[in-house]
């Protein structure tokens, strides 16, 4: 390091800084990473999502502005989670059968709920689909890696995982954008009440307590993949709920799925 009367240039102390402020959240960024790769196909690689997220940290530490009462972490979480998300929208990585599977059992969903007047069960959403139960939860491990980006959590926080997570961010206090906010906020909360109860456990401990797959099998005693199977079909119930109740939903900027 080259000095100037004993003592280290101005550039080389904020170079000194910057690289600190990587190495302090590197952890930050492996576990974003892990969080949205267990929800992808074997195929897409765990390092290069992190290899994105440490480009999305360095855009935060670069652009962060301690005025704004934000902290580091929650600034960088968002940055994070936006470049990872952006480099898989730029991919094919959820195959047309997959995501035709989850548009047919959405659809299943929705006209079983309008049929019954309640929320089907998975032996009726199978054989509303005409598939074996066995088949239909392979359909939903399938799932697990399509919509990634539009509603991935159960309710709003500053921090952690979030349904609602990618609102523009140039618009997001317009008061349109919190109204609409609060009303899909209104009907989620109204559709996981609805839900059988290992459903409603499964999302609380996902997206509230942030818990992976793995530990909430520990916890209700079930495996791993089941676990995945009852958050994809949690999800699609969501999807099928409100869209029925949320005629804007499709194209809606608040749902749009692009961070920024």
């Amino acid at each position: 390091m080259s000095k100037r009367y004993g003592t280290a240039t101005a550039t080389e102390t904020e170079s000194g800084e910057r690289e600190r402020l990587i190495l302090e959240h590197m952890p930050q960024v492996r576990l974003i990473a892990r969080r949205i790769h267990e929800r992808l196909p074997e195929s897409v690689s765990l390092e290069d999502l992190i290899s994105t997220g440490v480009i999305g940290l360095i855009s935060a530490i670069d652009r962060f502005d301690p005025g704004h009462n934000v902290k580091l972490k929650t600034y960088a979480e968002y940055k994070i989670r936006g470049a990872i998300l952006d480099s898989l929208r730029g991919l094919d990585w959820a195959p047309r059968q997959q995501r035709k599977r989850a548009k047919q059992i959405e659809a299943a969903i929705g006209l079983l709920e309008q049929r019954f007047k309640r929320q089907p069960t998975e032996d009726e959403i199978a054989a509303e689909l005409g598939i074996e139960i066995c088949e239909y939860r392979d359909w939903l491990l399938d799932s697990r890696s399509v919509n990634i980006g539009s509603l991935e959590s159960s309710a709003p926080e500053e921090e952690g995982r979030d349904l609602l997570k990618f609102i523009s961010d140039k618009e997001e206090n317009w008061p349109n954008r919190l109204l609409e906010r609060s009303e899909l906020e209104r009907l989620l909360a109204e559709a996981i009440e609805k839900m059988p109860q290992i459903e409603r456990t499964t999302l609380s401990l996902y997206f509230h307590e942030e818990l992976t797959l793995r530990e909430i099998a520990k916890i209700v005693n079930l495996h791993e993949s089941r676990i995945s199977q009852l958050k994809s079909q949690a999800i699609l119930r969501l999807r099928a709920y409100i869209e029925k109740r949320w005629p804007m939903m499709k194209g809606t900027p608040a749902l749009s799925g692009r961070p920024r």
